[in-house]
This record gives structure tokens, C-alpha cells and sequence, in this order.
């Protein structure tokens, strides 16, 4: 099987490093080689493709006016990996949050967003340590040891969660409730010298799953993501930046497997985790031939079907996989292709209702922008 590669463009986990390294942060690499600045703002608003941006430019005029460029986000394309990458500087194959929902040894299959056993079991946050589950040091907290200051900006909600404290523990949380003290908590970060500060808009990706990207409800959420963009652009401080990406693109899936409809598909599994775009199989000890078989045939060329150790090789999860977060990848990977999804209707309704979706390697999902604007 020929095996796709991801993009060859930076990775999004470069974003942050190369910001605080022209902070002037001991420690970190610019290897976007962006110019140095006074204070910085990283903007992740979640689901805003590339492709999604370039299409729909007309619905957001100042976001496409700025200087910007192609990420890859790596795989899987999802949001819970995404935040990890810029939380920790590192590819999924090192900070470990593997997808969605995965398998961690001991433990069961984890849902990262709900920090519980899915699809509807018990809070694992006392069995699984936010610090255990990903024990890197981040980004925020290298920042702090150096003596930089550093500020999460994101919705009050989530202020406590496992997944916040996994992989945004060492900044300041700032939580906000609407894009106007979205917008006014960004620009008091960078009136501070030396400032570092991320910030966070779930929206758009919300409009996306339920309506579809594209959508109208979607083109008119990106017209206020663009409202957001441009009342912090236009009172930029002198010597700062903002510089906006996102964690992955979307698609619309116009055609779906009901994994939990099909005997063979789950003959010989142990565990099925991921979500509709990209799923990680587990397999019963001695069945992972008979798995890999039936999956590949079942599929056909409606999803790239391959073991751990291929997708490891061809790059999928980055350049290298720790001892750590190898479990955690499926005996199987399975990357859907086109608009294809593999859902499981008992076992994940909501999820598998959902119109828009992303995991996968497409170019749809794995490009983002990198979208910098400079105060003068």
C-alpha cells in the first residue's frame, strides 16, 4: 500500500517556540523565523482550515488580507492533538494525546475532551492524572522558568479541566466569556513588555460539526471570527504581533461504515477509539492478522487501513514515537479518504449525528494558516 505523507510545510507545534524564542526565552528555537518582537499573541480558532479560509475569504476580509502561510498539524488532525502540539512544542508522537479518544494501558479508552472512560463512563481524573497522562514539561511552564510571563486566554469553562491542566498548565488562565473580553484580555497581554500570551476560539468548529463546514451558520461565525481578528489588529501596540492558526481543517462526510452494523469489523477487536475521520484499532492478542484483513477488505479504498508500525514509519504521528505513547496508537490505524467516515452509531451517537469532521490526512484538514499581523 502506497501510504500517504503529511504536507511538507512546518509543523503547527513550531508556532509557539519560535514566538517566545523571539521573545528572547532561552530555550526555544525560531525556526519559523519570525522577526523579533516586544509581546506576542497566539489566536487558535479552532477549525479554521486553509482550505476553509481561502474559499471563504469574502467572509473574512481582514483575516485574508494579513501575511500568511500553510501549516500542517500532524496526525491525528483533531483538536485535543492540536492543543497538545502548541502546549507542549512537540508532534502527537511525543506529547501522547493520540486523537479524540484512545487507549491508555491500565486505564481503558480515554475520552481526552471529557477526561472519562468512552463512550459514557466514570471521570478518570483521579485513576489518571492530568500530569501523569502527559508528564512533558509545556510550553507555559518552560516560559515561567525562564522567567517570561505567559497567559492562556480561552472560554471560563475551561479553566479546570484535564485537559487544560494536561496541556496548558505554567500560564495564566484568563478566562473569558464572549469575543469582547476575548478581544480586550488579548490586547492587555500585549501592552506588557516580554509578553507571551494564547488565546482560544471554539466556535467555529462548533458551527462546522453541526451544520457543516460552510454552512451559513459557519460563514456567519467566520464573519465574527474576522470582527475579533480586526478589533485586535486595529489597536495592535507598537512592537507586537498576533499571529493566528488553527488545529485542523474540516470536511463534510458524504458517505459512512456504522462500525458498530458490521460482524466483521469487530470480530477479534478489543477497542475501537478515535473518531469518524481517524480511528485507532485494537486488536485481541493473536488476532491482529484476521483484523487487519477484514478491516482492509470491508474499507476497500474508502480508508487507508495500516498497522501501528506503518503509520509510525511513514511519519503520521512526527519524526519520533516515545516507548510512552506507543500503546496508545492502534495495532491499526485507520485514516479515512475523500468524505468518507467511520462511524459508531450505538456506541457514539452524538458523535456520529455530527455533519462536519476531521482526523484524517487530507489537505482539508491537516492545513491551517498561519496568519501574522504587526503592531506599528
Amino acid at each position: 500500500m502506497d501510504l500517504p505523507r503529511l504536507p511538507n510545510r512546518p509543523h503547527l507545534a513550531e508556532v509557539v517556540p519560535s514566538v517566545l524564542a523571539v521573545l528572547g526565552v532561552p530555550g526555544f528555537a525560531n525556526t519559523l523565523e519570525i522577526p523579533p518582537v516586544s509581546s506576542a499573541c497566539v489566536l487558535l480558532v479552532d477549525g479554521l482550515g486553509w482550505e476553509l479560509l481561502e474559499e471563504h475569504a469574502a467572509e473574512a476580509p481582514v483575516l485574508a488580507a494579513l501575511a500568511r502561510s500553510p501549516l500542517k498539524v500532524g496526525y491525528p488532525a483533531t483538536t485535543v492533538a492540536g492543543l497538545a502540539a502548541i502546549g507542549t512544542g512537540l508532534a502527537s508522537g511525543e506529547h501522547g494525546m493520540t486523537g479524540y479518544t484512545f487507549v491508555v494501558p491500565g486505564v481503558g479508552v480515554l475520552n481526552a475532551l471529557r477526561w472519562a472512560t468512552h463512550p459514557r463512563g466514570p471521570d478518570l481524573r483521579e485513576r489518571l492524572p492530568p500530569g501523569e497522562a502527559q508528564p512533558l514539561p509545556t510550553t507555559f511552564e518552560r516560559a515561567a522558568d525562564a522567567g517570561a510571563r505567559s497567559a492562556v486566554v480561552s472560554e471560563a469553562q475551561f479553566a479546570k479541566t484535564a485537559l487544560t491542566e494536561a496541556v496548558q498548565r505554567g500560564g495564566e488562565y484568563v478566562g473569558v466569556y464572549a469575543l469582547g473580553d476575548l478581544a480586550a484580555s488579548i490586547l492587555h497581554r500585549l501592552e506588557q513588555p516580554r509578553s507571551f500570551a494564547y488565546a482560544y476560539h471554539s466556535q467555529l468548529d462548533q458551527m462546522g460539526h453541526r451544520y457543516g463546514p460552510g454552512s451559513a451558520a459557519w460563514r456567519y461565525q467566520l464573519r465574527q471570527v474576522d470582527r475579533l481578528v480586526e478589533s485586535v489588529v486595529d489597536n495592535l501596540p507598537p512592537d507586537s504581533m498576533l499571529a493566528v492558526v488553527a488545529d485542523h481543517g474540516m470536511v463534510t462526510i458524504d458517505e459512512a461504515t456504522d462500525l458498530d452494523a458490521v460482524p466483521d469489523l469487530l470480530a477479534g477487536v478489543r477497542a475501537i477509539a478515535g473518531e469518524p475521520r481517524a480511528r485507532h484499532v485494537y486488536a485481541d492478542e493473536g488476532a491482529m492478522d484476521d483484523v487487519l484483513g477484514a478491516w482492509r477488505v470491508e474499507l476497500g479504498d474508502r480508508a487507508w487501513v495500516v498497522t501501528r508500525e506503518e503509520a509510525i514509519e511513514a511519519g503520521w504521528f512526527g519524526p519520533r514515537v516515545s516507548d510512552r505513547v506507543r500503546p496508545r496508537i492502534g495495532d491499526l490505524v485507520v485514516a479515512a479518504r475523500e468524505r468518507f467516515g467511520l462511524v459508531r452509531r450505538a456506541a457514539e451517537p452524538f458523535e456520529s449525528a455530527l455533519i462536519g469532521h476531521h482526523g484524517s490526512l487530507t489537505t482539508a484538514e491537516q492545513l491551517v494558516p498561519l496568519a501574522v499581523a504587526y503592531g506599528s
